[in-house]
């Protein structure tokens, strides 16, 4: 089969520790022999004063300065920088003409001939001219907009565009799906998927528990991601560790990821809530191992009703219970989540599930986890891109 080169315009920097869709899709995509001209993540918000942005620009600037480096086999990233003033029309000319010409300069230089556009950006037709690639394919695996201090009006009208002038669209959530079909027919869902090698580990007997839970009495209740104020329901967490002190409740992640404003004030000052801090990805099967109850304390609003959790099937590989709040796209697996509807319902399904965690159980949840993973998603997914692209091609 053909080996096309893929220039991916993501949202997320390629050396982030909690790795999203856009790495491990690229990953894949080397994988099986396409070069990938990764492209960190160009900024979306407007950045703030606080301590994270100015960290997160400074090194940006740096990284500037440095050549597209190669990180895996088949795999280039670049960091470029672009003018965050999105409103002004002179700023996003000067940024798509900036922008545009790098790249097909960088990736000729690399030896990249027509490639394939692969983007995770809404705004993607602010920033380039994508009828200089021979296929356009977007990744929608959010609801952006509904993150806090985006520019709403702008990525609305953007990525209908977007939607509307893509070759193949791809979604993560049925929210996600029913929405941009409307705009575009060929508009595919493919949930969020698991590293599934990587997570199953934690049920090896050879994976020794990490320090950061082996020292906690048990039960212990956790949660891996990002903790911030517009994903994470902090009241329902405060509910169960006061309706449950003799449980443990750990929330490994990055705090305040992609919302300033998160407070985690309340929780901090509770005996049996603990916050240790980020992971790195090569820790988190033996994170998982020391969970009695893996959990997905979301909130129910815009961006989590488009949102398909990660670590659902992540947990799965582990082997874990999982309890989540209703959210929709979870709904078709019932059978392997404990839903909760409300606070004290949350407090009861966690009970539930540390007493249904016999073997048979585990290989349950373990066996629909080997059924998700990114090599099966990204077969499919190629299968659709290489039929619609020798369809494209065939009527040129």
């Amino acid at each position: 089969m053909e080996k096309f080169d893929i220039v991916m315009l993501s949202t997320a920097d390629w050396d982030n520790p909690f790795w999203t869709n856009k790495q491990h899709v690229a990953r894949e995509l080397a994988r099986r022999g396409h070069r990938v001209f990764y492209i960190n993540s160009l900024g979306l918000r407007q950045p703030s004063f606080n301590r994270s942005d100015m960290k997160r620009i400074a090194a940006r600037l740096k990284s500037f300065f440095s050549r597209p480096r190669q990180v895996e086999e088949n795999v280039i990233v670049w960091s470029p920088i672009v003018i965050p003033l999105q409103r002004f029309s002179l700023v996003r000319r000067i940024n798509r003409l900036s922008l545009g010409l790098m790249i097909r300069l960088l990736t000729r230089c690399h030896g990249f001939r027509s490639p394939v556009l692969w983007t995770y950006n809404p705004l993607t037709l602010r920033l380039l001219d994508v009828s200089r690639y021979r296929f356009l394919i977007y990744h929608c695996v959010d609801e952006i907009k509904a993150q806090p201090d985006m520019p709403v009006l702008i990525l609305e009208e953007s990525e209908k565009r977007l939607v509307e002038e893509s070759d193949v669209v791809f979604v993560t959530a049925p929210k996600l799906f029913e929405t941009r079909q409307r705009w575009n027919d060929k508009t595919w869902f493919f949930p969020n998927v698991a590293d599934y090698r990587h997570f199953s580990r934690a049920n090896e007997p050879s994976t020794p528990v990490s320090p950061v839970v082996a020292r906690l009495d048990r039960p212990v209740i956790g949660f891996v991601g990002a903790i911030s104020g517009y994903k994470v329901d902090f009241p329902l967490l405060e509910h169960l560790a006061l309706s449950r002190p003799d449980y443990q409740i750990v929330l490994v992640g990055k705090i305040g990821e992609g919302d300033p404003y998160t407070d985690i004030r309340r929780l901090e000052a509770l005996p049996n809530v603990h916050f240790p801090g980020p992971a790195a990805y090569a820790d988190l099967p033996g994170i998982l191992k020391g969970f009695d109850v893996a959990i997905l304390p979301s909130l129910l609003n815009e961006y989590t009703a488009n949102m398909f959790p990660m670590k659902f099937f992540e947990y799965l590989a582990a082997g874990k219970p999982v309890v989540a709040t209703r959210l929709e796209a979870l709904s078709e697996f019932q059978e392997m989540v404990f839903m909760a509807g409300g606070e004290e319902d949350f407090v009861r399904q966690v009970d539930r599930a540390l007493k249904e965690n016999s073997d048979e159980r585990i290989e349950a949840r373990q066996r629909l986890a080997r059924e998700y993973t990114y090599e099966s998603r990204t077969s499919s997914m190629l299968d659709l891109v290489r039929h619609e692209m020798t369809e494209k091609e065939g009527s040129q």
